[in-house]
């Protein structure tokens, strides 16, 4: 790895873009003072990461843009760009060139990027950091602090000495490391504050919370028992009902059919009843016949005594010969026959009584007329034929009597075949009816019944009420195990009496309780996590030591040979010597407050002592750095940077007029090392000595324009 050039755009007096090429070896920088030479060395130490203005030869950030000058504006912002040669990868990236840029606006905004990424300082610092580059050892040598390690105190010393030998990571490793532990330590207290504080209040607040969460027990525990008692009772009666339900529709559907059947039997008894009523018409007749057949049968017998009479008076006229006949009684005799045979003309409906009846009477009035009143010496003759005819129309009389009989019989059968017919049709219907009712009773019972489970129902209900509940939020469920409905309801009262007893919690207090509880145990997590933090950084910050005190430890033989190889060279002679310096013990007054423990250890790790040097020149009684002269001063700090790059190479060194003390001796012993440690280092070189100017490969002429600002010439040598 190599650097490769430096470009500077409005960067102090470089107004314009400057371009300086670095091909390797040692590189000078000469200029008359006041050019601008030192400003490439700010450029260089700017792109490392410094800081601070003043390091840099300014009062505040804007001084490092160019201000402008009366021939020439000022610019707005600067900005410098370091590249290197990667090829051999001593950066850790994976890019054959490193590109470093650094720019700032005169608003004070800074920018740093790697390759065209945009970083953070930090970023910048630590890569070089990697690389054993940096801004507080000796990759940069300031103009006038060529005695700078002499000068520094023992902590600086080891600082610089740690940069070059590449332990400088390690340093802002456990610089960050350290800073962290502060913090977490900072913050331990007062996450330890915040859970002492929060602690009484939770106590009381998880007291609230061990009766809210006995409630939820015993409330999870009763809403399981209701679930299974008011589940079971309306199982109950779902399948009682379910039991109930198809029986009503079946005895309705039979009640149907039946009533389908009776309607049927009545229709047929009210055919049977139109039919009874002619039925009964002709019974009032068959009575009113019957009634004429005994008036008839009177009159019959009335008629037969007065034949038997005229029989005898016949017959007693057949006996008297002689004797006048009694044409009166006669007259009379016959005249009641007529009125009789009209009477029952009158009398009777029969057909054939009627006919036999209307011929008697005709005869009678022939005999009447023609023999009683006309010729009445036939008379006894007439009435003899009278008799006979008689006779024969009361035979006729008879036979149409029991004819008469005979129809009246037919009749009165009839009548019983219908009462027959009509008591079957009547006991038929009443059986229906009677089925029909005992239907609707049994449908009528079934119906109480459900109406009662519908009462159970609402009567549930009233209990869910009762218990701040609806029956609907329940479902049927059947009875299992081995625990009784009776066992549930008791168990339901005794957990309704403990969540009596227990009484009312405040839902605010139950949230707060959560989220303190939450709170704790998120505070306690952190101070877990806090405390785990701490034994992290302590155990990194130890190991950190541990590489650092190694690292510096086996370096540290190799730089005294240096050191003392590079110092008899200086002085022709003499000894010098590094070594490590212990920070004293502090004890604890009894009136100062005592460290906690772990900041103790703390510091413990975190100091591993400073650089003392110890010299002995000869021909003089000098064994204090104070009694150096400048020139002896800057010879033991250029015999340490000698030893330091004889041990550890650094990839580039910037020398500021660090020759600027040496006489001619010395200033000839420093080219010739420059020159042969410009195998292994690069190094740039301000200066006005033409010794070191020899050793230059190439060398940059600054001077200042006209228009105030810098420009820079090149010459290659040899």
């Amino acid at each position: 790895m190599h650097l490769k050039r430096l470009e500077l755009v409005g960067f102090k007096s470089f107004a314009s873009k400057v371009i300086l090429n670095f091909p390797g070896g040692v590189t000078g920088v000469v200029g008359p003072n006041g050019s601008g030479k030192s400003n490439i060395i700010d450029a260089i130490r700017w792109l490392l990461g410094e800081r601070e203005a003043k390091s840099m030869r300014s009062l505040k950030a804007e001084d490092l843009i160019f201000a402008g000058t009366p021939e020439r504006p000022r610019v707005g912002f600067a900005q410098a760009t370091i590249v290197f040669d990667n090829t051999s990868r001593f950066f850790p990236v994976d890019f054959h060139e490193v590109e470093i840029r650094r720019r700032i606006d005169r608003d004070g905004s800074s920018k740093y990027f790697i390759n065209d990424s945009e970083v953070r300082l930090k970023d910048v610092i630590d890569f070089f950091a990697q690389s054993r580059l940096g801004t507080k050892g000796f990759t940069i040598i300031n103009q006038g602090d060529a005695d700078l390690f002499v000068r520094s105190t023992p902590k600086e010393r080891r600082f610089m000495l740690e940069e070059i030998l590449g332990l400088r990571q390690y340093q802002l490793k456990k610089h960050d490391a350290e800073l962290k532990l502060k913090s977490t330590l900072s913050n331990m207290d007062k996450v330890k504050s915040l859970v002492d504080e929060i602690t009484p209040h939770l106590k009381l607040l998880r007291k609230q919370a061990s009766k809210w969460e006995k409630q939820s027990e015993v409330v999870a525990e009763l809403t399981d028992l209701e679930k299974q008692y008011f589940g079971v009772k309306l199982y109950d009666l779902e399948e009682e009902d379910k039991r109930i339900a198809p029986k009503i529709n079946e005895i309705e559907e039979k009640i149907k059919k039946t009533g389908e059947k009776l309607s049927h039997a009545e229709s047929e008894l009210k055919k049977i009843e139109k039919i009874g009523e002619d039925k009964i018409k002709q019974q009032k007749h068959s009575q009113e016949i019957q009634q004429k057949k005994q008036k008839l049968s009177s009159k019959r017998i009335d008629l037969e005594r007065e034949l038997a009479r005229i029989d005898a008076q016949i017959e007693i006229h057949s006996e008297k010969k002689d004797s006048p006949y009694d044409t009166h009684e006669l007259i009379r005799v016959l005249e009641e026959v007529r009125e009789t045979l009209e009477d029952i003309l009158l009398e009777s409906d029969s057909r054939v009584i009627k006919n036999l009846l209307k011929s008697l009477s005709e005869k009678i009035d022939v005999v009447f007329d023609s023999e009683v009143k006309g010729e009445k010496p036939q008379l006894d003759q007439s009435l003899l034929e009278t008799k006979k005819k008689i006779f024969i129309e009361l035979k006729e009389l008879s036979d149409g009597y029991s004819i008469l009989e005979k129809e009246e019989a037919e009749h009165n059968s009839a009548l019983t075949d219908f009462t027959d017919v009509f008591r079957e049709a009547f006991s038929a219907a009443q059986r229906v009816r009677e089925e029909v009712s005992l239907l609707e009773r049994s449908r009528d019972t079934l119906k109480f019944d459900r109406e009662r489970l519908s009462i159970k129902r609402e009567e549930l209900a009233h209990q869910a009420v009762q218990m701040d509940r609806k029956l609907d939020d329940f479902s049927p469920v059947s009875l299992t195990g081995s625990v009784s409905l009776n066992e549930i309801e008791r168990k339901i009262l005794r957990l309704r009496g403990e969540l009596a007893s227990i009484g009312a919690i405040d839902p605010a207090l139950i949230d707060e309780a959560k989220e303190t509880e939450e709170r704790y145990q998120f505070l306690s997590e952190q101070l877990a996590d806090l405390e785990k933090a701490c034994g992290d950084l302590k155990n990194l910050l130890k190991e950190l030591d541990r590489k650092i005190h190694d690292g510096f430890t086996k370096a540290l033989n190799e730089i005294n040979e240096g050191v003392s190889k590079y110092f008899r060279m200086m002085f022709g002679g003499g000894k010098a010597k590094l070594s490590v310096t212990r920070p004293p013990v502090r004890s604890v007054s009894q009136n100062e407050e005592e460290v906690p423990e772990n900041v103790v250890e703390a510091e413990e790790v975190l100091d591993l002592g400073g650089i003392d040097v110890e010299i002995s020149i000869p021909s003089k009684r000098i064994h204090s750095l104070d009694m150096l002269s400048g020139g002896e001063k800057s010879l033991v700090s250029m015999a340490v940077l000698f030893a330091l790059i004889s041990v550890s190479p650094p990839p580039f060194l910037v020398l500021d007029e660090a020759d600027a003390a040496l006489d001619e001796a010395n200033s000839r012993r420093f080219s010739e090392l420059i020159s042969e440690f410009s195998k292994y280092t690069q190094f740039v070189v301000v200066t006005h000595n033409r010794t070191t100017m020899e050793a230059a490969d190439v060398l940059y002429g600054v001077t200042m324009g006209e228009d105030g600002a810098s420009k820079v010439l090149s010459l290659k040598l040899g």
